[in-house]
């Protein structure tokens, strides 16, 4: 759910106001899909015959916000980290589809396309229940599964969430964008930062600096409160399915190995659902991170990346890593 970017540079895809900024040793490119287009972020792989990751951010995200644990990866996985329709530097999808299924969708497409699969599939809030959706439905795309504080529906929802759900409601977006016409962007962007973070003072002058810039450019774009509100939307639309479409029901069906990772001062994704996810997802392991908030890979890139490593070694995944087979 996080805004909050790493610096770099290079320029966008398609034309856009201005360029999008990635970290050094990064590159993007574009795939052109059907009625689609994807941006996707990867680093040059360590070695040859890595296994493949996918990140998959969250809600306000994007690719940018694995940046740092993609690097705590390098020679473990050739790790790619994708902009989901109408986020970081992918467009808007033609069919306006801004659904948890839909965004689960665009994913299966990439990884049908790019003949890698199955990958380590790793998401984040939204981005968890849309990878949840996609090793439900595709369990022969996925290696493994990482979840962090991924957007499952939950009975009693804090406070602190209330007002991200809210732009799910029609309207809300347009009074919204009328209240805070006069907010700077680093406003905004210490306001992500405060909700997103367990300790805002993790998140470092460089990243603050460059996460304002994306801001900006992001507010530029004229789909950008419309993605967040469909998407916004989508999310409350998943939470309230039930039967084999709702999302706990297609967590127990999830064959993957699971890694779960929860921060104790988690503002969006409760803390107590922990226990809830560890006992959906059959045979899965735990990650409880008390000082940390909702974007862990953030916050605490290389605790993630050793518990991700662990996992890898403790299902044989990590022999992969030494034969490169």
């Amino acid at each position: 759910m996080s805004s909050t970017e790493l610096p770099g540079t290079l320029a966008a895809a398609e034309p856009r106001t201005a360029p999008v900024r990635v970290a050094d040793g990064e590159r993007l490119r574009s795939v052109g899909l059907h009625g689609l287009s994807l941006t996707v972020r990867s680093r040059p792989p360590a070695a040859q015959g890595l296994p493949t990751a996918l990140f998959v951010h969250g809600l306000g995200g994007s690719s940018q916000n694995w940046s740092a644990l993609m690097r705590e990866l390098d020679g473990v996985v050739d790790g790619e980290a994708l902009d989901l329709p109408g986020f970081g530097d992918s467009p808007p999808p033609d069919d306006g589809n801004y659904s948890v299924t839909g965004h689960a969708r665009a994913v299966i497409r990439y990884l049908d396309s790019c003949g890698r699969a199955p990958v380590h599939l790793l998401g984040n809030s939204m981005g968890g229940a849309v990878v949840t959706r996609v090793a439900a439905l595709r369990p022969d795309l996925v290696r493994t599964l990482t979840l962090i504080s991924p957007a499952l529906p939950e009975l009693r929802v804090q406070g602190s969430a209330v007002p991200t759900a809210l732009l799910a409601v029609p309207g809300v977006v347009r009074l919204f964008t009328r209240i805070s016409r006069d907010w700077t962007a680093e406003q905004r962007v210490r306001g992500v930062i405060n909700l997103c973070y367990g300790d805002p003072n993790r998140a470092g002058p460089e990243e603050f600096e460059a996460a304002v810039e994306e801001m900006e450019r992001r507010l530029t774009l004229p789909y950008f409160w419309d993605a967040m509100a469909r998407s916004a939307r989508g999310i409350v639309n998943a939470y309230t399915l039930g039967g084999q479409h709702g999302l706990w029901r297609q967590a127990e069906r999830v064959l993957a190995p699971t890694l779960l990772v929860y921060g104790g001062k988690d503002q969006l994704v409760g803390y107590r659902m922990a226990a809830r996810a560890a006992r959906a997802f059959r045979g899965s392991r735990l990650l409880t991170l008390p000082e940390a908030g909702h974007v862990a890979m953030m916050e605490y890139p290389d605790t993630v990346a050793a518990a991700f490593r662990e996992l890898l070694a403790d299902t044989g995944e990590l022999s992969h890593v030494s034969t490169g087979s």
